[in-house]
């Protein structure tokens, strides 16, 4: 009897530990199988609580966007220039700024800016033929000027690609009206989502001290102490990285977009606003933005002036020079820390899995993991006492 009391079963927290770290990797391994075999299903169910959740996504997105402005005019007005005493008011005052703003900007490319792109590209449309004849002539006039030359295959080769070409620009830029106006009703049917979704961001902007102090209470509550406060250091610096760069980007290429529509009316190049419109928003896009915004641009001025569309060219390099050397330092800083080989990689990366919205996303994603990498190989190295010197 005393050898059985002796052999009964004793806890053992260590392997106690083992067993239930055991367990938990073969149920996150069983749902990863499971998620895998099934991705169709999966993938209809997430898209379901995605449109069902979307009002209040969209809300917290608008939130994160209009935060930084709620906090310049709170700082900036009304506490430091208004001397406004009261948090309270100040919160509230700054709010009711930020969203006059936002819903002004708003009104006004809906109600000037729109109608004038779409101006714009209806003529553009109804100068196709001009701009097909043109291009013939000219042909025609390299033909009489050097008779030597044999431009027999050359016109063999334009007559089957021209047309098409032609064609082609013609049917993208018809349909491109429709696309607008088919978009137009779909934003109104989705106009109740985002009247939700406003409201959502101003009770989260309104109570953002008090979702943020729960989001910490939670944390601290289920994690160590020592997993905490570094994950909310980090979460902050992932914050400061990605609404840095979002937010910088966008006001560097507003006003690139800005100077580029006033030198355009000020050489008198014709589409200024379509133009420039285009040039803004691809500059979104590091490194190859200005690129990809000046081929469109001078496509058409080409057809129209080469000579402006030479001007043009000169225009667009001297603005990313500027841009590149100046105004991008100045208003970004080092936002991303990364190299150009990295933006280039995140750039393409993300082009290739969501387009354009993918190549501006990558960078500032690529900056917070490239962040998060360092933390954790820094740690790794201190562990272990090792530096590294360049």
């Amino acid at each position: 009897m005393h050898d059985i009391k002796n052999n009964k079963f004793e806890s053992n927290k260590k392997y106690f530990t083992i067993c239930i770290y055991t367990l938990f990797v073969i149920l996150i391994g069983s749902v990863i199988v499971k998620l895998i075999m099934s991705w169709e299903q999966v993938s209809l169910t997430l898209k379901q609580y995605t449109n069902a959740l979307s009002p209040f996504l969209i809300g917290a997105f608008i939130a994160y966007l209009i935060n930084p402005l709620m906090k310049y005019f709170d700082k900036k007005l009304f506490t430091e220039l208004l001397k406004i005493k009261s948090p309270k008011k100040t919160k509230y005052l700054s709010l009711a700024f930020s969203y006059l703003l936002v819903i002004g900007l708003f009104y006004i490319c809906f109600s000037y800016i729109i109608p004038q792109l779409i101006k714009s590209l209806t003529d553009l449309i109804q100068s196709i033929p001009v701009f097909y004849d043109k291009i013939y002539e000219f042909l025609n006039n390299l033909e009489t000027n050097y008779p030597n030359i044999d431009f027999v295959y050359i016109n063999e080769l334009l007559n089957e690609a021209l047309p098409n070409v032609a064609e082609t620009i013609k049917d993208f830029a018809t349909n491109a009206i429709p696309l607008i106006y088919s978009t137009s009703l779909s934003v109104i049917r989705w106009i109740l989502n985002i009247v939700i979704a406003i409201i959502v961001s101003i009770y989260m902007l309104s109570d953002k001290k008090t979702l943020m102090k729960n989001f910490k209470r939670f944390i601290f509550a289920f994690f160590p102490i020592s997993f905490t406060n570094t994950f909310m250091k980090t979460l902050s610096e992932c914050n400061k990285i990605f609404s840095g760069f979002i937010i910088g980007k966008s006001i560097d290429s507003l006003i690139i977009g800005i100077i580029c529509f006033i030198l355009m009316s000020i050489f008198r190049m014709p589409y200024p606003l379509i133009i420039s419109a285009i040039v803004g928003v691809t500059n979104m896009i590091p490194y190859f933005g200005p690129f990809i915004g000046a081929v469109p641009g001078t496509f058409i001025l080409l057809l129209i002036s080469p000579l402006k569309s030479l001007g043009f060219i000169v225009l667009i390099f001297i603005l990313q020079q500027f841009d590149g050397l100046y105004l991008g330092p100045k208003i970004l800083g080092n936002s991303t820390g990364l190299k150009p080989l990295w933006i280039i990689f995140a750039i393409t990366i993300g082009g290739s899995f969501a387009g354009v919205a993918g190549m501006f996303f990558g960078v500032p994603l690529m900056a917070v993991l490239a962040y998060l990498a360092n933390q954790i190989i820094e740690k790794k190295l201190k562990s272990k006492n090792i530096e590294i010197d360049a």
